[in-house]
């Protein structure tokens, strides 16, 4: 039987010091509109959170999109939410 351990960080627990520029990226399917989704996602979590801010670049293939967005992170809880949710949405393939 496997059990799942889950550790809880706290902004002490990271080497980051908050608030900080933080890249989020996100990728996708290209025709998913993972651009939309991610800023969505953003804008939930991100007081003032800007879309302009989203740039976008498309695999070699035109296949994937790959979205990243710098963003003021204030805490380790802020981006463990967001990367929660992104990874969490049908349309995000990576989250990094």
């Amino acid at each position: 039987m496997t059990q799942d351990l889950q550790i809880r960080l706290t902004d002490a627990d990271t080497l980051l010091e908050f608030p900080c520029t933080f890249p989020i990226k996100a990728m996708g399917a290209a025709d998913a509109e993972i651009e939309a989704v991610v800023a969505e996602i953003l804008a939930r979590h991100v007081p003032g959170f800007d879309p302009a801010a989203v740039t976008t670049r498309v695999s070699r293939g035109g296949k994937w999109v790959a979205v990243t967005a710098r963003i003021r992170a204030q805490s380790k809880a802020q981006l463990d939410a967001i990367y929660r949710e992104l990874s969490a949405h049908e349309r995000v393939v990576y989250a990094l």
